[in-house]
């Protein structure tokens, strides 16, 4: 069995029962330029404290996951060259040769059940990419994590340059709850609305916990999909946002960017036509995620 390396306040945390949240390190390694991302990072758990919680940023580090990190370990996050992004299926390779990674949504997931922590926070979760001309399916790894790793994600829906409407048919497919916190439309990222309706709601931290304690009692070996609206002072309209994906898929094709390079190509195309405005949404809707899982992993544990 791998060995999982846990600072002390995490584990202590754990051992007494007390609230913890995941957080995933690719926005910290990936998400955000020098020197922003390290302070990206520090902002995301502090948000956590702030909701009464122990943040665990989850990374691999010289071979060995991390579930939190010290404050030592999320700076060599932030400035290091050499870590690579980890999904789930990269795991066992990495942690063979002794590598470093940020983990993404799929791969905190993993590490996260496996340290016996139920909530994690993060931006927006993978889906399902526009069809590419000559290309297969592009179906993130997060979605299949979604459907057989039994964590609760409180995220901003899926990152807006996705297919929104084939992402929740397969989030439907594969069983996965899709749950809206404060709201009835599934978030489109950058935006508050998707005209993508939900189909459960929930109001508050509290009942939030009482269906995951319900879930846990069914015994259902899935994941759960807790989608917050990004700030409604951060969020954009949906026609707005919509011009920019447009564009930027535009550009896309243009350039024949496919496969791996996709998604990246096009958040730095995004930033580019929102004038950087998609960054900061970015952080404000990490940080009220963040919060809410806090308040959501207090009530659980409560």
């Amino acid at each position: 069995m791998i060995e999982l390396g846990m600072t002390d306040e995490v584990a202590a945390a754990l051992k007494a029962g007390r609230p913890v949240v995941a957080l995933e390190s690719t926005i910290v390694a990936h998400g955000f330029p020098r020197p922003d991302n390290l302070a990206v990072g520090q902002a995301l758990e502090q948000a956590v404290r702030d909701g009464g919680a122990v943040p665990a940023t989850i990374a691999v580090l010289d071979g060995r996951p991390r579930i939190g990190l010290t404050p030592d370990e999320l700076q060599r996050l932030a400035d290091a060259d050499d870590i690579v992004k980890v999904s789930t299926r990269d795991l066992p390779h990495l942690l063979a040769m002794g590598g470093n990674g940020a983990t993404t949504v799929a791969a905190t997931m993993v590490l996260a059940a496996r340290a016996g922590i139920r909530v994690f926070a993060t931006g927006g979760i993978g889906g399902v990419h526009p069809a590419q001309p000559g290309h297969p399916p592009d179906v993130s790894a997060d979605l299949a994590e979604l459907a057989r790793t039994p964590v609760a994600v409180v995220c901003a829906g899926a990152k807006s340059i996705l297919d929104l409407p084939a992402t929740l048919e397969m989030l439907e497919t594969l069983g996965v709850p899709v749950i809206g916190y404060g709201t009835d439309e599934f978030p489109a990222f950058h935006a508050r609305e998707s005209g993508l309706r939900v189909g459960q709601r929930v109001d508050d931290a509290a009942t939030m916990a009482a269906v995951l304690r319900a879930q846990d009692g069914l015994g259902l070996a899935c994941g759960t999909l807790v989608c917050n609206p990004p700030p409604v002072e951060a969020a954009v309209g949906r026609d707005m946002l919509a011009g920019w994906v447009t564009a930027a898929l535009a550009e896309a094709q243009a350039q024949a960017i496919k496969g791996a390079k996709v998604t990246p190509f096009l958040l730095s195309a995004l930033d580019r036509l929102s004038e950087g405005r998609s960054k900061r949404i970015n952080l404000a809707l990490a940080k009220s995620n963040a919060s809410v899982a806090a308040a959501i992993a207090a009530a659980y544990c409560g």
